[in-house]
């Protein structure tokens, strides 16, 4: 099975043929992002994480408290169903969602996307995982990690995609979240975490798995 970066590095190749002038300009932004040390403010290790309750598919609220009485949770902010990089770290994820569960943890996805009847009673019995949405990426913010995309990708997004945010997010379309991903041990506190304002690299789920048996 191909690395979660294999993946992510052939999909940004794959840009970089099919339009070179615009992966040019994303690493240009990216740069600079970085410059300015954009996700110097996410939560850190050894710090509370904030506690939220938020909606699933299905519209029930589920709250951080609750998960964490089963055991530690991996939370990974990701920015929607659209976003192609995204998809493969999710897919990534659930190919290896035994093991996370069978080391007692709980995955949690949240992106901004509103909760919108997409999905049948049956295809979310069948997920794997807990996908919840963070309207306007509020909680995003709490853990340091909500991102204003420059105008250069947002009319990328509204332009070539042809996606409206501000109704996919049901509120602003111009604030994502980071993807990035936290393990909280059971008493809320951050054990691991994965920050990195390039939307084109995830952490690899080998890295979860091992994060998670050095903190059971």
């Amino acid at each position: 099975m191909k690395k979660l970066k294999e993946l992510t590095e052939a999909k940004i190749e794959s840009g970089r043929q099919a339009n070179p002038e615009f992966m040019r300009g994303v690493d240009d932004i990216i740069k600079q992002e970085k410059a300015f040390e954009q996700g110097k403010d996410a939560i850190k290790i050894g710090q509370k994480a904030p506690d939220f309750e938020l909606p699933n598919p299905e519209g029930k609220s589920i709250s951080l408290d609750f998960l964490l009485k089963k055991g530690p949770v991996v939370i990974t902010f990701y920015r929607g169903n659209w976003c192609p990089y995204c998809n493969l770290q999710l897919r990534a994820l659930q190919a290896r969602l035994d093991e996370i569960h069978a080391l007692g943890a709980t995955l949690v996805a949240i992106s901004p996307q509103v909760p919108d009847g997409s999905l049948t009673k049956d295809e979310i019995s069948k997920m794997d995982f807990i996908v919840l949405s963070d309207q306007d990426a509020k909680v995003a913010m709490q853990y340091g990690v909500a991102w204003e995309v420059p105008e250069f990708l947002a009319e990328h997004m509204r332009v070539d995609r042809k996606l409206d945010l501000d109704k996919i997010n049901n509120g602003n379309g111009n604030v994502l979240p980071i993807p990035a991903t936290f393990i909280l041990g059971q008493d809320g506190l951050v054990t691991w975490r994965y920050v990195n304002v390039d939307y084109r690299t995830r952490s690899e789920p080998d890295e979860i798995i091992e994060a998670l048996k050095n903190l059971s």
